[in-house]
């Protein structure tokens, strides 16, 4: 009987890039929702999709963690990216989805920026999750994470200090307010992703 030391992928990998992959998908339609208001009911309703699509594969991950004898990775590593994904998700889906709800039909100074800074960090995750397996040639993606997060945090005071400035009106702050927040929370939610990736490589080096 031969036994296996190196514990086998079982379409793990396969189902993370998929996973960061709809993350993408979903971060150019919120980039794609920022610049056409106030028409973004169709652009909502595909992000609506994305998001079912990532509830799918992160129900396939946790069903393939909970059947699997041995993983590629630490359970809770797996665990962990998966969340990180779905977070992000949710939070880019919520902002699509409050923009819609509110009718929000003007852009605030700055907001369109976070669209460039999600579609950027999401393409560095799907680049450093499609090197995952290999657990080379990742750093540079996750350095431009951590940049972005961190350029999202000013971004965030800015936009907040402008909205609270007194030169919109009371509604137009509250319904821009809670957009902004999903916003910054996905790109949290993208960095969270990469302190994961960044983990695993120091885990395996």
């Amino acid at each position: 009987m031969r036994f296996r030391l190196v514990p086998r992928d079982e379409g793990f990998f396969a189902l993370f890039n998929k996973t960061a992959e709809n993350a993408a998908a979903v971060a150019a339609l919120v980039h794609e929702a920022l610049g056409r208001l106030p028409d973004v009911a169709a652009v909502a309703e595909k992000v609506l999709e994305l998001e079912d699509r990532g509830d799918q594969l992160r129900r396939q991950i946790f069903t393939a963690l909970d059947t699997a004898i041995v993983t590629p990775l630490d359970r809770e590593d797996i665990h962990a990216l998966a969340e990180g994904f779905d977070r992000a998700v949710d939070n880019m889906s919520a902002a699509v989805d409050l923009i819609r709800l509110h009718q929000v039909s003007e852009p605030v100074e700055g907001v369109a920026e976070f669209g460039q800074l999600l579609v950027a960090a999401a393409d560095a995750a799907v680049r450093a999750t499609a090197n995952l397996e290999r657990l080379r040639d990742m750093q540079a993606d996750l350095e431009i994470i951590d940049d972005i997060e961190t350029r999202g945090d000013h971004l965030f005071r800015e936009t907040t200090a402008l909205l609270f400035s007194g030169a919109f009106k009371a509604f137009t702050v509250l319904k821009w307010k809670d957009v902004v927040e999903s916003l910054e929370a996905a790109l949290n939610a993208f960095e969270s992703t990469a302190d994961v990736i960044t983990s695993i490589a120091l885990k395996h080096s």
